[in-house]
């Protein structure tokens, strides 16, 4: 049986195919697409192939330099031909949670300037219904504790996501708050209730954003289309 570092990496070197010479490439952020990072790295090194990636967060534009990428800003590029991220929770929509590295406002900005995205995942991030994993929201550091009193008095089970016993400090300098909700049975209502909360930054709702999910799984890598 194939270990799930083994499925994330078929699952990003499969994606790295997806990148042609002379685009602009939006790169997300965590585990699995570090796989695709290297993949893309060997691409240019073997092959001379030549994109713009516009980073998702602080280390994948330092680790993309790292392989020899020309990395830009999203503010420095005109428009991104195609994104490719990770997810932490893909359901048969193709609608996902994002943000268990932190970085969904970013993500969610390169995302929604890109013509098309797609997602990378092992088999275990599908599922039938969104909510198993903790929903992240970034909150600003001031006044985040009457966020969590409100998110509780919801019911939403919320939790400050701590780092070495601080709270985890996103790009921007804001706070997580991770949301245990075990299931969402409507996440497009969840959605608007959690963007219209005075001092939610972003949410970790990504809905009809990707067209494309790569799945690595035992029996092979395939692709789930919208």
């Amino acid at each position: 049986m194939k270990s799930q570092d083994e499925l994330k990496k078929e699952a990003g070197y499969r994606a790295a195919d997806l990148v042609e010479d002379g685009m602009t490439v939006g790169l997300g952020t965590g585990s699995t697409v570090r796989y695709l990072l290297d993949a893309l790295g060997e691409r240019i090194k073997k092959d001379g192939v030549h994109f713009i990636g516009v980073p998702t967060s602080k280390r994948t534009a330092d680790y993309g330099r790292e392989l020899g990428m020309e990395i830009k800003s999203l503010d420095d590029v005109d428009q991104i031909d195609i994104t490719i991220d990770g997810a932490d929770e893909v359901d048969p929509d193709l609608n996902g949670i994002k943000g268990g590295g932190g970085a969904q406002t970013w993500e969610k900005l390169v995302a929604t300037n890109s013509k098309t995205c797609a997602w990378i995942v092992d088999e275990s991030k599908v599922v039938d219904q969104l909510g198993k994993f903790p929903l992240p929201v970034e909150v600003l550091a001031y006044g985040h504790k009457q966020l969590v009193k409100r998110m509780a008095d919801l019911g939403y089970r919320p939790e400050v996501r701590l780092v070495d016993g601080q709270p985890f400090e996103t790009d921007e300098g804001n706070i997580i708050i991770d949301l245990h909700l075990d299931q969402i049975d409507d996440p497009y209502a969840l959605a608007d209730k959690l963007s219209n909360m005075t001092g939610v930054v972003e949410h970790g709702l990504f809905l009809d954003m990707t067209q494309t999910v790569v799945i690595g799984g035992q029996d092979g890598t395939k692709l789930m289309n919208k």
